[in-house]
């Protein structure tokens, strides 16, 4: 059900911006991990700034946007959008754990839900929780389940229709379907160019809320209901 929901997405960049930053034993073990998953030619330099951000034990988060249903009076959806940010990643673990053992306490029934988030977020995010030397929660101890006995909702899946094969980006499903995109001002790409050279985190954060918003309405969008409008949308620090 949509009120057992608790939408995440994440950000992530390099731990540092550049590959000359890392120790010696840190540049090899960076290209041990890479260098045969990079074009001929890529240089560590190159490499890093390409993969880095997107592989946990090289990268940190620095934002999730979270996000809920609810209805009001007349049965009508709303989302209520929160997000956690800073440069302080172990911080805002912390944070987001708080959140959800919240969420947890008040709906037992709670799972996660977002677009790729069985291959990307969660695990990135439970690899950062260990990194940082804070214990896993219950509602996260996932790699000791069976794969059918982690509930996530995760609408890369839902799209695939049994196509293992397939991989469709958050971009193009919302495209497909009609769906306002949030790649109206940077993509994920841009992400550690925005953090270490423009140093405009509110940029990211505002980037993030809008994927986790067109994530709902690409859930709407499956069960038939009206996609959210401006004032169907609450975006809180609370």
């Amino acid at each position: 059900m949509l009120k057992d929901l608790l939408l995440i997405d994440i950000e992530t960049v390099p731990i540092v911006a550049n590959y000359q930053e890392l120790s010696t034993t840190w540049q090899e073990l960076w290209w041990n991990k890479i260098a045969k998953s990079v074009p001929i030619n890529t240089t560590p330099e190159e490499s890093w700034k390409m993969k880095a951000g997107i592989l946990a034990e090289f990268g940190k988060i620095i934002c999730i946007s979270t996000a809920y249903f609810y209805e009001d009076e007349n049965r009508n959806q709303h989302l209520k959008v929160k997000s956690i940010y800073g440069s302080d990643e172990k911080k805002l673990l912390i944070e987001f754990l708080a959140l959800c053992d919240k969420m947890y306490k008040h709906n037992k029934n709670f799972y996660f839900g977002g677009h790729n988030i069985k291959e990307f977020d969660i695990p990135y995010i439970c690899r950062r929780l260990l990194i940082n030397d804070i214990a896993m929660p219950k509602f996260l101890w996932l790699h000791e389940r069976k794969p059918w006995e982690v509930q996530m909702l995760d609408t890369l899946n839902w799209w695939k229709f049994g196509d293992n094969k397939n991989y469709i980006s958050l971009h193009l499903l919302a495209s497909v379907l009609k769906i306002p995109t949030s790649k109206d001002d940077i993509d994920g790409s841009k992400v550690q160019e925005v953090y270490y050279q423009e140093k405009n985190l509110d940029r990211i954060v505002n980037y993030c809320q809008k994927d986790v918003i067109v994530c709902a309405n690409i859930i709407l969008k499956y069960k038939g209901y009206p996609l959210l409008t401006n004032e169907n949308i609450t975006i809180t620090k609370e």
